[in-house]
C-alpha cells in the first residue's frame, strides 16, 4: 500500500491574518479573538501575545500566552483585594482563557509540569471570577459511575423558579470554562439556565482523573440529565442539549437514545468522526487505510501517519491531542479508536427531538460532515449555513460569536415555545 500524505482543498480554514504557514496556530489565534465577544479575552491582547510566538514553536505558544496570563492574574489579586470587584472578575476570566490556551498544544508529554500548572490556574481563576457574578456560577460535580464531572451552573436568576435549561458540552479540546463565552452567557442573557459540564476525555476529566472518551456519549449526557432533573430551577420538560465542534457528533449521539431532550444542537454537525480523521489523505485511500489501521503491524501506514504530522500542522496538533485525549500510544491507535464514533447504521435516524445542525463554510475539521448528518436526520429538522462573507465562516463559528448564538437561540426559543 503506497499513501501520500496531503493537506486536501478545503483543510485550509479561513484565510490567515497571522501565521499564514501554520493553519492550527492561526485558527487557535481566531478562537481567542472570538472570546472578546463574552469577555473571555482582548482583541488587543490576544495581538499582543501573538507578536511573541514564533509560528510552529509549541514551546513559544507556552510561554507567550503563559507569562500574558501570570500579569493578568495577578493583576486580578491587587484588584480584587483593592475592592475592584467587576475589574477582578473580567481580569481571571481573560487569565483563565490565556492559561487554557497555553498548555494547548504540549500533550505530547501529559506529565509535563507546564500542562498541570496551566490547567490549575485556568480553572483557579474561571472559579474566582464565577463567583463575582450575579448571580454566581455554581460550580457542580455531576454523579457518574462512581466519580463525578466537572461542571458549572449558570442561573437565570434568583429566583428559583423552574425554567427552561440549556446543557452545553464542548467537543475534542475544549473546557467547560470556555463554554463561558461559546453559549453560556448568550443563553443565559435570554433567560435560560445553563448546565455546562466535561465529559470523558475532556478538559478535566482527562487531565484530574484520566477519563478518556468514548463512542457512545449518550452514557455520559444521560447521567447530566439526571443531574439537571434534581434542581428546582430546571423546567423538565424544556431541557436542550447544545455542543460544539466533536460536539457536533456527541449531542446527536446523545439524542438519538436520550428521550428527555426537548431540542439537540449541533454545531457543527459531525455524522462520522472516523472518517473525517483521514483528512492528510487521498480519498481514494481511505478504504485501504481502514482495513491497516487495524491490523497487528502496519509499518508502512505509521510512517505514512509520522510524515503527515511532520508536514501538516493540523495533523500534527490533532493526533498528539488524540492520543492522549483517547488514552492510545500511538498515531494509528487513535486513527483506529475513532472509527467507533459514527452515527452510521441507523443510530441518527433514532432522534426525535427537534434538530439544528450548523455547518461553517470554511470549517477547519469537517467538511461535508454537516450535510452528512443533515440527510440522515428524520426529525424535525432545520440547517443554518454560516459563511466567510459574514466573517462566520470559520470552524464553529469562531470570532462571530454574536452572530452564531443570536441565530441558534432564536431558533431554540422558538422550538421550545411550542412545548407543551
Amino acid at each position: 500500500m503506497t499513501i501520500q500524505a496531503s493537506a486536501p482543498e478545503g483543510h485550509t480554514g479561513t484565510d490567515a491574518l497571522m501565521f499564514k504557514d501554520d493553519p492550527q496556530f492561526w485558527f487557535e489565534i481566531e478562537r481567542l479573538f472570538g472570546a472578546a465577544e463574552y469577555g473571555g479575552s482582548s482583541f488587543g491582547e490576544v495581538i499582543a501575545i501573538a507578536q511573541q510566538i514564533k509560528s510552529g514553536d509549541y514551546d513559544s505558544w507556552y510561554d507567550a500566552m503563559s507569562d500574558f496570563a501570570d500579569r493578568i492574574a495577578a493583576e486580578a489579586d491587587d484588584q480584587l483585594a483593592k475592592g475592584h470587584k467587576i475589574s477582578a472578575r473580567d481580569s481571571y476570566l481573560r487569565a483563565s482563557n490565556y492559561y487554557r490556551s497555553a498548555e494547548f498544544f504540549l500533550h505530547a508529554n501529559a506529565n509535563d509540569p507546564r500542562v498541570t500548572r496551566a490547567f490549575e490556574r485556568s480553572t483557579t481563576c474561571y472559579c474566582q471570577a464565577a463567583a463575582l457574578f450575579n448571580p454566581i456560577i455554581e460550580p457542580v460535580q455531576i454523579p457518574f459511575e462512581g466519580t463525578t464531572l466537572t461542571g458549572y451552573f449558570h442561573h437565570a436568576d434568583t429566583t428559583g423558579e423552574p425554567r427552561k435549561t440549556l446543557i452545553l458540552n464542548s467537543g475534542f479540546d475544549g473546557s467547560p470554562e470556555e463554554m463561558h463565552w461559546l453559549g453560556a452567557r448568550a443563553a443565559v442573557e435570554r433567560g435560560y439556565n445553563v448546565l455546562v459540564f466535561d465529559g470523558p476525555g475532556q478538559y478535566s476529566a482527562v487531565h484530574s482523573q484520566g477519563l478518556h472518551f468514548r463512542a457512545n456519549w449518550e452514557s455520559v449526557v444521560t447521567p447530566v440529565v439526571d443531574y439537571a432533573l434534581t434542581r428546582k430551577e430546571v423546567d423538565p420538560k424544556r431541557i436542550a442539549l447544545h455542543c460544539e465542534s466533536l460536539g457536533g457528533y456527541f449531542a446527536p449521539r446523545a439524542a438519538a437514545f436520550e428521550h428527555r431532550l426537548a431540542a439537540c444542537i449541533c454545531d457543527d454537525g459531525v455524522y462520522d468522526y472516523g472518517a473525517a480523521q483521514l483528512f492528510p489523505f487521498p480519498a481514494d485511500k481511505h478504504e485501504a487505510i481502514k482495513a491497516a489501521m487495524f491490523a497487528t503491524s502496519a509499518p508502512e501506514l505509521d510512517a505514512m501517519l509520522e510524515h503527515a504530522m511532520q508536514t501538516n500542522t493540523v495533523a500534527r496538533w490533532a493526533f498528539t491531542h488524540g492520543m492522549y485525549s483517547f488514552g492510545v500510544d500511538s498515531p494509528r491507535a487513535y486513527l483506529a479508536a475513532t472509527q467507533a464514533f459514527h452515527l452510521r447504521d441507523g443510530i441518527a435516524e433514532q432522534i426525535r427531538c427537534p434538530t439544528l445542525v450548523l455547518v461553517a463554510e470554511k470549517d477547519l475539521f469537517f467538511q461535508g460532515q454537516a450535510q452528512q448528518l443533515y440527510d440522515h436526520l428524520t426529525c424535525p429538522k432545520t440547517m443554518i449555513r454560516f459563511t466567510d462573507a459574514e466573517g462566520a465562516g470559520a470552524h464553529c463559528q469562531a470570532g462571530a460569536g454574536r452572530l452564531s448564538y443570536a441565530r441558534t437561540y432564536d431558533w431554540l426559543d422558538e422550538t421550545l415555545a411550542s412545548v407543551e
